[in-house]
């Protein structure tokens, strides 16, 4: 990418280290953010129920912590299987271990403090095996899965918005075709919680999330012969007071991956249900195609009763949508407290097209995979449901098979990896 905020998210091993904290912050950007935050805020308590105003609060801080780790789950799994660093990876498996370990509980009982909460449960079939592979491929391409186009678009990623927009074509594809890919051989739903209870569930869940760390761990020694650590930053300006410095960051990847976990419990604790993202895209492909007088209510995927009702209602009243707003600004508001929003809008043709390219398969595939690197896979596991441990082997194998595809398309760059060593990855 071009662009210095997704420059800084190809490693998330040791990139979050790489921000400059001398930087400056800028006064228009908070400016902007905040005024944008507190306008969109009176827009959802006016147009929405009254819980989707703390929802979108917790999309704010999502982006805050998003960007201030630099959290990105497309670098992490690039790096992990192309250089063999883990720390990225590593990360993952924490935040999804803490997810589980504040899940399951309330899960295995139903509610959480009066209120009914429901996983992330999605069958285990063909259109599974299909779209988390072609998601692992987007990510590579798009330069970013769901999150991370969200977060470095609202850091200032010019290329991120060409993703997206092809982010959301790619799901009014997925949304239409999916009653299809849903008739091909299926096991249904598998849900851990319902077959081994609660504690089973999370006992073996963490085992397996204990042997994933350590396998990644063992891969990264048997490279370099060292780790990078999960929990360094760079040495942070001491002029500044710690509250300053805990606002501009950097932050470690620890750190975010243990507030991502927390800030998921407050989403299901609210919602009812766990943290999503691509749902809202095929909304707003719908919304966007109703506008201009597209007939999509003949359309299949958009003929269902649910999805009417979200057409007459709009985003506002979509609690993913106003969650992917608030992720947007908080990333903004982030971006400004660093001093790093600067927009570049030039962008080479090779890596439009595969903007292009990866964002359709991103949206596709999310739409047939049930979710994305967060509905699927984060929130999945943390469900209990074994779709999400399915879907990042299968997105792990689509990543594998996009490395070489990345060259295609002139994403080429060195990663720093740490004193005296250099990546010939590609981004």
């Amino acid at each position: 990418m071009a662009e210095a905020a997704s420059e800084l998210r190809l490693n998330p091993a040791t990139l979050p280290a790489a921000l400059p904290t001398h930087a400056s912050p800028q006064a228009g950007v908070l400016l902007a953010a905040t005024a944008g935050i507190a306008l969109l805020g009176l827009a959802i308590a006016t147009a929405a129920p009254v819980r989707h105003v703390p929802l979108y609060l917790i999309g704010v801080a999502l982006g805050l912590v998003l960007y201030r780790s630099v959290f990105g789950f497309t670098s992490a799994f690039r790096v992990l299987l192309a250089e063999r660093r883990s720390a990225g990876f590593r990360a993952q498996m924490v935040m999804l271990g803490l997810a589980c370990l504040l899940f399951f509980p309330a899960l295995g009982q139903g509610s959480l403090w009066g209120q009914p909460v429901v996983g992330f449960v999605s069958p285990v079939g063909v259109s599974l095996v299909v779209g988390a592979f072609l998601f692992g491929v987007g990510m590579q391409l798009g330069g970013g899965c769901a999150s991370g186009t969200l977060y470095s678009l609202g850091g200032g990623s010019t290329r991120m918005l060409v993703t997206l927009l092809f982010f959301i074509v790619g799901s009014v594809l997925g949304v239409n075709h999916l009653a299809w890919w849903e008739s091909l051989p299926s096991f249904g739903p598998v849900s851990l919680i319902a077959s081994w209870g609660w504690m089973g569930a999370l006992g073996l869940s963490v085992v397996v999330l204990f042997a994933a760390h350590a396998g990644a761990r063992r891969l990264e020694l048997a490279r370099h012969g060292d780790l990078l650590p999960m929990g360094a930053v760079a040495a942070q300006d001491q002029t500044l007071s710690r509250w300053s410095r805990l606002w501009r960051g950097p932050w470690s990847l620890l750190t975010g991956a243990l507030a991502l976990a927390v800030l998921n419990f407050a989403t299901l604790a609210l919602a009812g249900r766990p943290w999503g993202i691509t749902s809202a895209y095929g909304l707003w492909g719908g919304l966007g195609l109703q506008a201009v007088g597209v007939p999509i209510a003949a359309w299949s995927g958009y003929a269902a009763p649910e999805m009417q009702s979200a057409l007459r209602q709009g985003a506002l009243a979509d609690i993913t949508s106003v969650m992917d707003f608030g992720i947007m600004l908080g990333a903004l508001l982030a971006a400004g407290a660093a001093g790093r929003f600067k927009p570049v809008w030039r962008i080479s043709a090779g890596h439009f097209m595969a903007s292009v390219l990866g964002g359709l398969l991103l949206g596709y595939g999310a739409r047939l995979a049930y979710g994305c690197n967060i509905g699927a896979f984060f929130s999945g596991i943390a469900s209990g449901s074994l779709h999400g441990w399915l879907w990042i082997v299968l997105a792990l194998a689509g990543t594998w098979a996009a490395l070489p595809l990345r060259s295609v398309f002139g994403l080429d760059a060195a990663l720093a990896l740490g004193p005296g060593k250099a990546s010939t990855l590609k981004r």
